[in-house]
């Protein structure tokens, strides 16, 4: 299995980015597939996951009305489009793919596979 995060990059706050994650050797829409992030010197936080069929989607709170996940199925992709960025997004930013519960939904150990990260640097 290989999840391929990509889209990361520098921004200034206000603006936008769109990472994409891209996935191999899994049946995709089986999957939920979730974005982490972690900043410097902090722990990996939940960022958004949605369902594998459905499309349900959980978000955190500091990132409710500003990010946007979404999939496409036949690409084997997800992506989280990231609006009206603030300084404190700052961080690497993981894809993960998993079968959690729903208790284990927002929780890191929900997840299985994970990718090498794309750094996201939102300057003030």
């Amino acid at each position: 299995v290989q999840l391929q995060a990509s889209g990361g990059g520098l921004v200034q706050a206000g603006g936008s980015l769109r990472l994409s994650c891209a996935a191999s050797g899994l049946t995709f829409s089986q999957y939920t597939v979730a974005w982490f992030r972690q900043a410097p010197g902090k722990e990996r936080e939940f960022v958004a996951s949605i369902r594998g069929s459905g499309g349900g989607t959980f978000y955190a709170d500091s990132v409710k009305g500003r990010f946007a996940i979404s999939r496409d199925n036949a690409k084997k992709s997800t992506y989280l489009q990231m609006n009206s960025l603030k300084p404190e997004d700052t961080a690497v930013y993981y894809c993960a793919a998993g079968r959690p519960i729903l208790s284990y939904m927002r929780q890191a150990d929900g997840y299985t596979n994970w990718g090498q990260g794309t750094l996201v640097t939102v300057s003030s």
